[in-house]
């Protein structure tokens, strides 16, 4: 068996400062990851495996991983993907939201069908069964987040030790269930961007958060950049996890608190740098948020500096 590429990924992680990694083999050819990245974009180079199959779950953050042809697969929150890993032999990973924790799964294919434990074996389910199911055409697997997967890949507090290996054990077990018996056409697909999409709404999201004194419509980005409107709300949703309207307006917000933080300018200075068209309309957006009024939340941030 190759060593996993997930080894070498946690250990990168943890030199680099840039992330971490926690590792446990719960079965023969069956490990599982808790991953932590911190950065904008990472790199990741390997040899083609695919006899190995990789499940990822997205806890918290957004990640977009560009796999084989150019492209991308986006996970937000509960979100799933599964691929082999020749799909991702040699690719990049970016996060939108500056950061990602999920967990991920890697099977040696070959070697869990030989050692298989009991109560699996026992029902005929496999990788292979499950690659044919949700991958027949060898592309990454996508799914929206859903209540099933959510409550399969609910983290307790408290386990630790063998209980905790005890616990994924039973847990990847009732995966394994869940997936062989998905029907694709009954879930949600996450459908990947091509790259050059990609790119195009990156640009987008730099032109928008560079000119927050201003407010453009999806009809004035569309004619700006030359893409349809449709393709421009779908793919920007796609990579960051919300319609251009509520992400900005969530943009406009956090900028807003690192201002009151970190100057000394005025509510009505900050709210028309952020393109508000007054202070009112300011404080009431600021409120409907972070659940304070801009003047609160100055003087609570100032008196935690005392």
């Amino acid at each position: 068996m190759a060593e996993n590429p997930m080894l070498a990924i946690g250990e990168g992680l943890r030199k680099s400062g840039r992330g971490n990694s926690e590792h446990m083999v719960l079965y023969p050819g069956v490990e599982l990851f808790f991953i932590y990245y911190s950065d904008k974009f990472y790199h990741f180079q390997h040899e083609e495996l695919p006899g190995m199959l990789q499940i990822n779950y997205c806890l918290e953050g957004r990640m977009g991983w560009e796999m084989n042809e150019g492209a991308f697969v986006y996970l937000g929150a509960g979100d799933v993907s599964i691929h082999t890993m020749d799909c991702c032999a040699a690719s990049q990973m970016t996060l939108p939201l500056g950061f990602y924790r999920g967990i991920s799964i890697s099977v040696e294919i070959q070697q869990f069908a030989e050692k298989l434990p009991y109560p699996v074996r026992k029902t005929g389910i496999s990788a292979e069964k499950i690659l044919e199911n949700l991958c027949p055409d060898k592309k990454p697997f996508c799914m929206a987040a859903n209540p099933d997967i959510n409550g399969i890949f609910t983290v307790p507090a408290g386990l630790s030790g063998s209980r905790q290996k005890v616990y994924y054990q039973l847990k990847v077990q009732e995966l394994f269930l869940y997936l062989e018996s998905i029907e694709p056409e009954n879930v949600k697909i996450l459908y990947p961007c091509r790259a050059e999409q990609v790119e195009l709404i990156k640009e987008i999201h730099g032109f928008l958060i560079h000119n927050l004194e201003k407010r453009y419509t999806i009809e004035e980005l569309s004619r700006k950049y030359l893409i349809n409107t449709s393709s421009l709300k779908k793919t920007f949703k796609s990579i960051y996890g919300q319609p251009i309207a509520s992400y900005m307006k969530e943009y406009r917000i956090r900028r807003a608190s690192e201002l009151l933080r970190g100057t000394d300018d005025s509510i009505a200075v900050i709210a028309q740098r952020l393109g508000y068209e007054n202070q009112g309309k300011f404080t009431q957006a600021f409120k409907d948020l972070i659940h304070m009024k801009p003047s609160e939340y100055r003087k609570q941030s100032q008196r935690a500096y005392i």
